[in-house]
């Protein structure tokens, strides 16, 4: 596959997330302004139990129809039936045991909440071969209008419903409203549909793939909402507030590039399983390539991050700027992790890939409950102690697998995070300038991009020659 074709897809996949993801920013200040934390205290718990129920529709079967090298009509159209019957169990499954859920927390409203909420879950079932499709066959352009759409939607639903204060209201209806018009716009856009036909073995050969994968995310999704349960009970509401919104930050600019990565990396990767060579090539460079895109947003945004939340939230929101910058160097490492994965999944190991999961989450667990005894802080500090043993778990396989190691990969990513520090020492006295905070922002800002693009040049950065060149190929190949 050339390089004009991936990065296509790759621009249009972080064109539709960067645009969303900056909708959604926008609006969330707007409703961070007029809400209080006690009301995104109450949907993250809410949010706790339909973000684990969503794996079910998200993972799996979907990621096994990318993998499979031959999915056809039958393929997609036995996975569109399956996943539209389990959701409806899903689904009420969440309306029986709501009450019970609003009784552990002591708010009857949950229960309101949580039942309206569900039906996000109902409508991924139809959505969710749409999107698999769309990866398969690299129809990223697809995704853009159909996210956009429902983002915007969304967002002026929610402002209005905040306006008029709706309270949680406002948030449930922006989630539900969000899938809806998503999946409406990507209906209509992608020409897929699913035909009356269903194969029990293709099925089974298609689960044989995916469960183990299903289980993996349902691992990850579990332990990492095991968090917010902790927090939610052992803590107050403004607690669980201003953990997720330092997360939400930095968690903005990774997963905008990160998914842009993930989404054209796997069904690429999946091309070329049989070759170790490519493959190898494929992950060293998307985590080179990757860190050197992230580093300096993460380090950028911790050096900065009391004047962003100021400017943009408001002092009210000054709490969350310890777990933000926490949240940053745990995130900067997140291309060893996709990458590394990627492969794994490409090569058709998705036995392996939930032992590694196995093995991470027991880690995990150990460390947060230790952790959870002594604070909301400790507890997000414990993150930076498992992200980096993740990171030597996850790398492991590929040393053999791929003949490309931890200390390896440590080695391809280690001029990226120097220039990001070298460049976050330089902007951080900037601060101490007697101006607005907002000129000080703007100031940090355009000279972290002049200092981190002289460096690249001056030193020869590897990754940023290769940014480069893709770019100057793909410039003139649009304008023939």
């Amino acid at each position: 596959m050339n390089s004009r074709r991936i990065f296509s897809n790759f621009m249009w996949r972080l064109l539709e997330r960067t645009g969303a993801q900056l909708i959604s920013f926008i609006v969330s200040i707007i409703l961070a302004r007029i809400l209080d934390p006690d009301a995104y205290g109450t949907i993250s718990l809410i949010l706790v139990f339909t973000t684990i129920m969503q794996v079910f529709v998200d993972s799996g079967l979907g990621n096994a129809l990318i993998q499979k090298k031959n999915s056809d009509e039958v393929d997609f159209s036995t996975v569109f039936y399956t996943n539209i019957a389990f959701c409806i169990i899903l689904y009420a499954i969440i309306f029986v045991f709501s009450p019970a859920i609003a009784d552990f927390y002591g708010d009857p409203k949950i229960c309101e909440y949580m039942r309206v909420l569900g039906i996000t879950i109902l409508i991924s079932g139809i959505k969710n071969v749409q999107q698999a499709y769309v990866s398969k066959n690299l129809f990223f352009r697809k995704f853009f209008f159909s996210t956009l759409g429902g983002t915007i939607a969304a967002g002026s639903i929610g402002i209005i419903l905040a306006l008029s204060g709706g309270g949680v209201w406002a948030l449930v209806a922006q989630q539900v409203t969000n899938i809806t018009i998503d999946t409406m716009i990507l209906w209509s856009t992608v020409q897929w549909r699913p035909q009356p036909v269903f194969s029990l073995s293709r099925l089974k050969g298609l689960f044989s793939y995916g469960w183990k994968l299903l289980m993996s995310s349902l691992l990850e999704k579990i332990y990492q909402n095991l968090r917010q349960l902790i927090i939610g009970r052992m803590y107050s509401a403004a607690d669980l507030a201003y953990y997720n919104q330092g997360e939400k930050f930095p968690d903005v600019i990774v997963s905008n590039i990160n998914t842009s990565i993930d989404s054209v990396l796997l069904p690429i990767m999946s091309e070329n399983q049989d070759n170790k060579s490519s493959l190898k090539k494929m992950t060293r460079t998307a985590i080179k390539t990757s860190t050197y895109i992230m580093a300096p947003l993460m380090v950028g945004l911790a050096f900065t991050a009391e004047s962003v939340i100021s400017i943009v939230l408001t002092d009210k929101w000054l709490g969350c700027v310890p777990y933000l910058r926490i949240f940053c160097i745990a995130l900067m490492f997140q291309p060893i992790h996709t990458a590394n994965l990627n492969a794994i999944k490409a090569m058709g190991r998705s036995d392996l890939f939930l032992k590694l999961e196995v093995i991470k989450k027991i880690i995990g667990i150990i460390v947060l409950l230790t952790s959870m005894w002594y604070g909301v802080m400790a507890m997000a500090y414990s993150l930076l102690i498992t992200s980096f043993l993740y990171q030597m778990i996850n790398a492991r396989p590929n040393k053999k697998l791929l003949n490309y190691g931890y200390l390896e990969q440590l080695k391809d990513i280690f001029p990226g995070i120097v220039l990001s520090v070298i460049m976050g020492i330089f902007i951080y006295p900037i601060q101490w300038i007697k101006i607005p905070d907002s000129a000080i922002l703007a100031i940090q800002i355009l000279a972290g991009i002049v200092i981190y693009v002289a460096c690249s040049i001056f030193f020869k950065m590897e990754s940023f020659t290769y940014l480069m060149s893709i770019i100057k190929v793909y410039m003139k190949s649009t304008h023939k």
